[in-house]
């Protein structure tokens, strides 16, 4: 697989929806985008989720489900009234200069982590508006620890080519995002005074193989 060049960046790396129960909905994201077998990382439950990620091209597709009460994933399920996207993480050519960008705009963090593997901040979903926000800088640029070992055995070809995000001022919330993050990386945002977050995501994948569109999680999954 070729390495992610720098001149890419900044770019949508993995995104998340959240269930409020897994197997249901790993089921028929596997059937509706002929997807391989999805990576478990037991790191979640650090959270209180309970995960299960997919890899699409270099790019991934995760769903979390709530294993304990109170946690921010089942909350946002409950005031969603339902199954929905959950949060976008944007790999990064210089994670430094990002959180100083958003420390500037008033956005707190939440959590991060630095290893070997990659170094990552999580940024709050009131601050950004319209979902979580991780910034990572993966080590190679093109290895990604939260696909698990092998993901690239196991990826699906395509990409996921766009998320449209709903929000309640789509332009104050783009230039928030294109800010913090270095750049608009694939993300759109439209009017929706519930403000529901990630509301579709596109994706290039293989036309005999895919059941697109198709409705999962709450998100529309369409061909790009």
């Amino acid at each position: 697989m070729d390495a992610v060049s720098p001149a890419k960046l900044p770019r949508l790396r993995q995104a998340v929806v959240a269930a409020t129960e897994l197997d249901p909905v790993v089921e028929r994201l596997k059937q509706a985008l002929d997807l391989g077998e999805p990576y478990n990382d037991p790191g979640v439950s650090y959270f209180g989720l309970c995960n299960a990620v997919f890899a699409i091209g270099d790019q991934f597709l995760e769903v979390v489900s709530p294993v304990q009460d109170n946690t921010a994933a089942g909350r946002l399920i409950e005031r969603r009234g339902g199954d929905c996207g959950y949060m976008l993480m944007f790999q990064v050519e210089d994670l430094a200069a990002a959180r100083e960008r958003a420390a500037e705009a008033g956005v707190r963090e939440v959590f991060a982590v630095e290893l070997d593997e990659i170094e990552e901040l999580h940024l709050h979903p009131a601050d950004m508006q319209g979902a979580i926000v991780a910034l990572s800088t993966p080590k190679p640029p093109q290895a990604w620890r939260w696909g698990g070992a092998g993901w690239e055995q196991r990826a699906a070809p395509g990409a996921i080519t766009s998320v449209t995000v709903a929000v309640t001022d789509p332009d104050a919330v783009a230039a928030r995002w294109r800010h913090v993050i270095g750049g608009p990386a694939g993300i759109e945002f439209v009017s929706d005074d519930a403000a529901r977050g990630p509301i579709s995501m596109s994706l290039k994948a293989p036309p005999a193989h895919t059941q697109l569109p198709a409705d999962v999680a709450g998100v529309r999954f369409e061909r790009s």
